[in-house]
């Protein structure tokens, strides 16, 4: 599959070498360092380009850049009629203390407001990016630690939970976009538990119900 990284980041550069690695076709885009962007494509065997040659006809497109850069990047990308956009953005202020959305929303919403045409799922946000190349590497051991994903388009989220088990986690679908109004207060409380406390940011999470 061809997928877009918009975003050069932690969320993006891992997850393109990842998917690079399980052999998708990964286009880097979308960072003021050029030389990033070339370097990350050199190291995976994809390619580097402006955000609207990474999106064209890409089978997925990964938004993974800061809440505040999110209306810049999507101008770039154009309306994203039809496409599958997996959003691992969480709504944040500058310095990533506090959500800058009212509880009677989300960034997931918000974002399809903004390009109503995608198909839009959110993932990855509930994880920290220092779990994933553990995760990968253990992807044989069962069970898997679950990584929750919500959206309105089923057969958008068929290929997120492709892609999700593809990383080795265990997708767990939180149903629809509204899920994040929960979901992305979820993602401080991780944050808190990975950066806050003794034992390293790799958090992972499994949620059990008991019989």
């Amino acid at each position: 599959m061809k997928i877009a990284i918009l975003g050069s980041g932690l969320m993006g550069a891992k997850l393109g070498r990842l998917w690079a690695t399980c052999g998708h076709d990964v286009t880097f885009a979308y960072s003021r360092d050029r030389a990033k962007l070339d370097r990350l494509a050199k190291e995976t065997g994809g390619a580097a380009g402006s955000v609207r040659e990474a999106v064209d006809d890409a089978g997925a497109v990964l938004l993974a850049v800061h809440w505040s850069r999110t209306g810049d990047v999507l101008e770039q990308a154009g309306d994203l009629a039809g496409q599958v956009v997996l959003n691992c953005c969480v709504p944040l202020n500058d310095d990533d203390s506090a959500l800058v959305l009212s509880p009677g929303t989300s960034g997931a919403e918000e974002l399809a407001r903004m390009r109503p045409d995608a198909r839009w799922v959110s993932c990855f946000n509930t994880s920290p990016s220092e779990s994933f190349e553990l995760v990968f590497a253990r992807k044989d051991t069962m069970p898997r630690p679950h990584l929750m994903f919500y959206g309105d388009d089923d057969a958008a989220k068929d290929v997120a939970g492709s892609l999700i088990s593809d990383i080795g986690f265990e997708p767990l679908d939180a149903g629809g976009l509204s899920t994040g109004r929960y979901a992305e207060p979820f993602a401080m409380v991780t944050a808190v538990l990975a950066y806050g406390q003794p034992g390293g940011p790799a958090l992972t999470y499994r949620f059990n119900k008991l019989r």
